[in-house]
């Protein structure tokens, strides 16, 4: 069995007309071109004879793209593709291309579930996070408590408390007052 379903199949008409045998509806190139930017595969037959039309349509619908300014392919990669055609790379160019679009699909297919978790993903996070604290607390002398705020019945309410965060907050701004001038 199969992971990918089966291509959805196109037929051309003597006419030159495009038939979708799914949908049973006529469908344009651009039709085509949203089947496969959705994700399917499609083959493209001719009725009559049986040929397969598929390369030749789909890099029709390429060329009506790249002539519409919606380009894609630089200049030295078509170049570089009409050079293949009369060299003996020739055999090596489709290999290597499967295989680049197949890395870039895995590449944003990953970038994609790492979306969903930007900084969890991200290497050296939980370092950086630690240098943070690190600094923070040099800076701060030490005061600064990185835990979560303690319920409110749990909180001392002493005088203390109250003269000690205030000398807190004094040396906090006095802190800010020299990281300005410096």
């Amino acid at each position: 069995m199969s992971d990918k379903p089966e291509p959805l199949l196109i037929k051309r008409y003597a006419s030159r007309r495009l038939y979708n045998t799914e949908s049973s509806d006529y469908v344009t190139l651009d039709d085509i071109a949203g089947f496969i930017r959705a994700g399917r595969d499609v083959k493209i037959v001719d009725l009559k004879s049986g040929d397969d039309l598929t390369r030749q349509y789909l890099l029709q619908i390429i060329a009506e793209h790249e002539g519409k300014g919606e380009s894609v392919l630089p200049i030295a990669v078509l170049n570089d593709l009409v050079r293949s055609y009369t060299s003996e790379v020739q055999s090596v160019v489709p290999q290597f291309l499967a295989m680049s679009f197949e890395a870039l699909r895995e590449g944003q297919s990953k970038l994609m579930e790492n979306m969903a978790s930007p900084l969890a993903t991200v290497p050296g996070l939980e370092a950086l996070q630690a240098q943070q604290k690190a600094f923070l607390k040099a800076m701060t002398g030490g005061m600064v408590n990185w835990s979560a705020p303690a319920p409110e019945e749990e909180r001392d309410q002493s005088p203390e408390r109250t003269d000690d965060l205030d000398e807190i907050k004094q040396q906090l701004a006095e802190l800010q007052a020299k990281l300005a001038r410096l």
